[in-house]
């Protein structure tokens, strides 16, 4: 093929593209347990880091556009594992917050990423390790903005 630089074989995004629906079929067992999405289960990760947060800090921490996180803390709410209340500080700004059920779930989800970890038998923490910074630096070269 003369063509070479069109080779599904020889594109990065679409190695990240088969990565990532991988990895989202991989959680969906142990998800499916707790009864979460893989988004949600994102959304709920971050509440466990640091609760009572606005829902601007929620799309910063994980970069789950704004019209899908509405979509997503709807059902969430619906499941009462959070709601989302109005910022006593500042009234125009809505904070979410876990409920006891949210909170406890931390508990059932806790061995979920050692599960999913098991699964990477080819790559070692070292290896890990060098994915992480690398996929860092994917992400931070395609959210800066070009000069």
């Amino acid at each position: 093929m003369p063509f070479e630089q069109l080779k599904l074989e020889n594109q990065l995004c679409h190695r990240l593209y088969m990565a990532s629906n991988s990895i989202t079929r991989a959680y969906r067992e142990p998800l499916a347990k707790i009864n979460l999405t893989y988004p949600q289960y994102i959304v709920m990760m971050a509440l466990w880091e640091q609760d009572q947060i606005t829902i601007a800090k929620l799309i910063e921490k994980t970069a789950i556009d704004g019209g899908a996180l509405t979509q997503i803390l709807k059902k969430m709410t619906e499941k009462k594992l959070l709601s989302v209340v109005k910022d006593k500080q500042d009234q125009r700004k809505r904070l979410i917050q876990l409920s006891t059920s949210g909170q406890a779930l931390k508990l059932n989800a806790a061995d979920i990423p050692k599960q999913i970890h098991c699964k990477f038998e080819s790559i070692d923490s070292e290896k890990a390790l060098q994915l992480l910074a690398s996929l860092d630096l994917v992400i931070k070269d395609l959210n800066e903005p070009t000069q």
